[in-house]
């Protein structure tokens, strides 16, 4: 049982990583590289998408490290696992209140409403999440190192 819990775990977390990676470095220069507002349009659609379910994942991620933390308690690895939890904490953390209000904004624009400063947000949330890719990409590691 405790295997399946660190399989489970260390899946749904590399996951979330991997597609917090993939928004950051794939699909935001893709989107920047689109024609006239294509780029605004598509950033407003994936905020809509992901911000409906990334709250669970991220919530599930913490969840799940945590459960597990306290299952191997008393091993090696609790310690890595505790940090990576905490890690994961910041990244909540950092979610609500950097970029999800930046996000509740951009999901809703278009091209007829978006605000004057609507580059310099979507700027202020990348940078925002890219210290978030980094510290779950640690959490991630920590979790993995845990577990070997």
């Amino acid at each position: 049982m405790l295997s399946a819990l660190e399989v489970v775990t260390t899946v749904v977390v590399g996951l979330m990583v991997g597609v917090e990676f993939a928004v950051a470095f794939v699909m935001n220069p893709i989107f920047n590289a689109l024609p006239e507002d294509s780029g605004q349009l598509g950033r407003a659609h994936g905020g809509r998408m992901l911000g409906a379910v990334m709250p669970f994942w991220y919530i599930g991620s913490l969840a799940l490290t945590a459960i597990l933390a306290a299952a191997e308690w008393h091993d090696d690895g609790t310690a890595l696992l505790v940090v990576a939890g905490a890690l994961l904490i910041v990244s909540v953390v950092m979610s609500i209140v950097l970029l999800v209000p930046i996000n509740n904004r951009g999901k809703t624009w278009t091209p007829e409403n978006r605000p004057a400063d609507w580059k310099e947000q979507t700027n202020r949330w990348n940078r925002y999440h890219y210290v978030r890719v980094a510290v779950i990409i640690a959490a991630f590691t920590l979790l993995v190192a845990a577990l070997v």
